[in-house]
This record gives structure tokens, C-alpha cells and sequence, in this order.
């Protein structure tokens, strides 16, 4: 048993980070039906998708606001959690041809909140759904994906992909074909996750466009998931004063600053690193010229160290 974790742990940490959210989505299901296993057992009740579905009442996804981030990683049904991992295994690696594994990381994200929110915006707005009692969840990770699909599709559009029966098909006719299918489905029983899939899309397409006239709109997200892995990641005992390069850079600036502690450096070398990530990535997509000279300069003095 010691050594299946320890390979799932191996492969979790030097996967991609789709194979990462492949891993964290089923692990919550695995947990959820465990969990629900276990309280039916006991003849009680399973409120889980009260406190990890996002909520069509405006007034209850106030009160519970993680619900917009915790309902793209769950799902109840085996067949769902199934057909979304394996969408988000093909696709996820056509992605990150063209786009980096932060990228995709912090596109998850967005598609999966654009999704919630189109979502609760129609629950609201149409009569039609409106009619529907309030007490209506969204959860699967369908939006995040339809996110990931429709950026790779808008920014190559040109890209094709080989379909069972069908041949080469360019992938974004069957993005265009997916996108119609959730259009025509708003009013079926599961309204809700074909509205969310349209939000993903529109997030998807909106990624493609800005990143075509050099503008990433992941960077923002990236930012707040680096810190919110920090946070949990980062465990202080006690503080160690660096007495090397950081202590003699210090003297050499005629600063009489203490030096930094270990915390300090780890996270400003992680900040660093990130930077210059974000630069190769400029160079790889767009070229040299495309370069700020504050962002050759540090491209140069990162290339001397």
C-alpha cells in the first residue's frame, strides 16, 4: 500500500499540471463516495452538494463564496467524472503545444468561474429558469475544460484531430459543433451544465483573442494560485537569516538591512523564476522583438547566472 501511494505521489509531482487536476478530481470523487458510503450506512443525510456545488441562489453563494472555486473539482457520477477527465486528458495535451503548463493551470480556473457565473446569471434573469426552485447545484469540471478546448481551437484554428468514423475533422469545427449542441440544450434537464459549458467556451475564445495581441490573461490567476499554494505549503518553525550572497549584496548597496531569512529568499528566487518564465514564454510565442528592454535585461543577466 506504502508503495502505491508513494508512485501516485511520484506521479502526481512530475505530471503535468492536467495530469494534476486529473488526480485532484479523482481524488474528491473517490473521498465524496467513500463519504457517502459511509453516513448511508448510517441512514443519514448527504449534504455535500450543498457546501461544494455552486448554488443558482445569489443569496446562498454568498454565504457559502468557495462554492464557485471547490464545484469544478466535483463530481457524483461515475460516467461524468469519466468523460470529463478524459476530455481534459486528450485536450490538455494539445494545449500545452502551443501554451504552458501555468497557462492551462490558471485557464482551469477562470473557465470553470465563468462558468458559475453565467450560470447564476441566467438562473436569475431568464423566466424560464427562473421558475425552477432555487435550491438547483452546479458541479464537474465541464466548464474549465470547455475553456481549455475553445482557447487551443480559436488560437489554432487550423489544428485538426482524428475522430472515430469520421477522419480529420479541424478541432474548431467541433468546438463551433459543441458550442451549438449546449446552445440547443439550455432548456433540457440539465440546463444548468450546458450553460455553464457556454460561459467556459466564452471564456476559452476571450484567452485566444487576448493572447493573439500578446495579453495573458492567466497571469492574474497564476498569481493568486502560487500564493494560495504558498500559504499551504509553507509551514515556519523558525526563522534562518541567510549570512551568504543575499548578507554581502547587502553590504555591497551600503544597506545595513538585516539580512533575508530563508522564507524570504526561497519566495523572492520562486518569484524570479516565475518572471522569467513568463518572458520565455513571450519569446517562445511571439518572438524577440516583442521584448521590453527591462525584459531583455533580465532575460540577459538570468542567461549569465
Amino acid at each position: 500500500m506504502a508503495s502505491i501511494i508513494t508512485e501516485i505521489k511520484r506521479r502526481f509531482n512530475t505530471g503535468s499540471i492536467a495530469t494534476k487536476y486529473i488526480y485532484i478530481n479523482v481524488g474528491v470523487f473517490i473521498i465524496i463516495r467513500l463519504l457517502i458510503i459511509f453516513m448511508q450506512l448510517f441512514l443519514k443525510e448527504v449534504p455535500f452538494i450543498m457546501y461544494l456545488g455552486t448554488p443558482s441562489s445569489p443569496d446562498l453563494l454568498i454565504r457559502r463564496p468557495w462554492t464557485i472555486i471547490t464545484y469544478m473539482f466535483v463530481h457524483f457520477d461515475f460516467l461524468h467524472i469519466l468523460l470529463n477527465m478524459l476530455w481534459l486528458y486528450w485536450f490538455g495535451k494539445i494545449f500545452l503545444q502551443f501554451f504552458s503548463g501555468r497557462q492551462l493551470g490558471g485557464l482551469y480556473v477562470w473557465g470553470g468561474i465563468a462558468g458559475a457565473l453565467l450560470y447564476l446569471i441566467a438562473y436569475n434573469v431568464f423566466p424560464y429558469l427562473k421558475q425552477f426552485p432555487s435550491s438547483n447545484f452546479l458541479t464537474g469540471a465541464s466548464a474549465s475544460i470547455m475553456a481549455i478546448v475553445f482557447a487551443v481551437a480559436f488560437y489554432q484554428k487550423n489544428y485538426a484531430i482524428n475522430l472515430i468514423l469520421i477522419g480529420q475533422v479541424k478541432l474548431i469545427y467541433l468546438a463551433i459543433g459543441v458550442f451549438l449542441l449546449d446552445i440547443i440544450a439550455i432548456t433540457s434537464e440539465n440546463a444548468g451544465g450546458h450553460i455553464a459549458h457556454i460561459g467556459g467556451a466564452l471564456l476559452g475564445i476571450l484567452f485566444a483573442f487576448q493572447y493573439q495581441k500578446g495579453i495573458d490573461i492567466t497571469c492574474f490567476m497564476n498569481k493568486m494560485i502560487d500564493k494560495l499554494v504558498n500559504f499551504f505549503t509553507h509551514k515556519p518553525t523558525f526563522k534562518t537569516y541567510r549570512s551568504d550572497h543575499a548578507f554581502s549584496k547587502s553590504k555591497k548597496n551600503g544597506s545595513h538591512s538585516r539580512p533575508e531569512t530563508d522564507d524570504e529568499y526561497i519566495r523572492r528566487k520562486n518569484a524570479e523564476k516565475q518572471m522569467i518564465d513568463e518572458i520565455l514564454d513571450k519569446l517562445k510565442h511571439s518572438g524577440y522583438n516583442s521584448l521590453s528592454a527591462d525584459e531583455k535585461k533580465k532575460l540577459f543577466e538570468a542567461s549569465r547566472k
